[in-house]
């Protein structure tokens, strides 16, 4: 937990520098997102995997504090469904394929800093902050023929426990962050963002006693979104 909360406490710090000495703002967007999801969860012993695609979708609220010298300061959280999980690659002539999906709603809070325009036009930006998550659901994917069976005892080093292994914690947390570009229009503000999650918890137990020492989600994210202010 502690590592949840220092980069929140590293965030409001800053908020409360740039509060000091910049031009104050008053300015609240919503609006929806939706995007692109690529993940694995980073396991101990090693799992080798390839990227599983997902979907993401959600709503945005973003609070915009100052203006520090050409340097737009607000701060953003965001309620999303987001679909997870890993795909195995297997290379022990099995012929055997496997892949979770694993369904969460996630809490993003970052400090948003961006630069361009403020108005009208063009604005970069970088997220940053610290996220939590609750685990809703799971499905697993089997692949295996009459001619190769399932056959998970000749796997890499005999990790196999991952199988039809229900996840134990079922909260998540850890830090994300992403940049992008935002184009205001008379019509409201479209975004288009690359960003990173890493998770800190693991999905599976992680005493002396469980199979895995670490088993945490990492997540890549193209997303786009759409706001639209109501205060300013």
């Amino acid at each position: 937990m502690k590592r949840l909360l220092l980069p929140l406490l590293c965030m409001l710090l800053a908020t409360s520098a740039f509060a000091q000495v910049g031009e104050l703002r008053d300015n609240v967007a919503v609006g929806f997102n939706a995007g692109y999801n690529l993940s694995s969860v980073d396991f101990s012993p090693t799992v080798k995997q390839g990227l599983q695609p997902g979907y993401t979708g959600g709503v945005t609220l973003r609070y915009t504090t100052e203006k520090y010298i050409s340097l737009i300061c607000a701060a953003q959280l965001e309620l999303n469904f987001a679909q997870r999980g890993w795909n195995e690659t297997i290379e022990d002539g099995t012929h055997n394929t496997y892949q979770r999906t694993t369904n969460y709603v996630e809490i993003p809070f970052f400090a948003h800093i961006g630069w361009g325009k403020e108005e009208r036009g063009m604005q970069f930006f970088v997220n940053a902050g610290p996220q939590i998550g609750l685990y809703l659901s799971g499905e697993e994917f089997y692949g295996f023929t009459d001619k190769h069976p399932w056959n998970p005892s000749y796997r890499p080093n005999g990790v196999n426990s991952q199988y039809g292994k229900e996840v134990e914690n079922t909260l998540e947390y850890g830090i994300a962050g992403g940049a992008g570009m935002e184009l205001k229009t008379v019509i409201g503000n479209f975004l288009l963002e690359g960003r990173y999650f890493f998770g800190l918890s693991d999905m599976f137990g992680n005493s002396k006693s469980d199979p895995f020492g670490r088993s945490a989600n990492t997540t890549i994210t193209i997303k786009l979104s759409y706001l639209v202010d109501i205060l300013k």
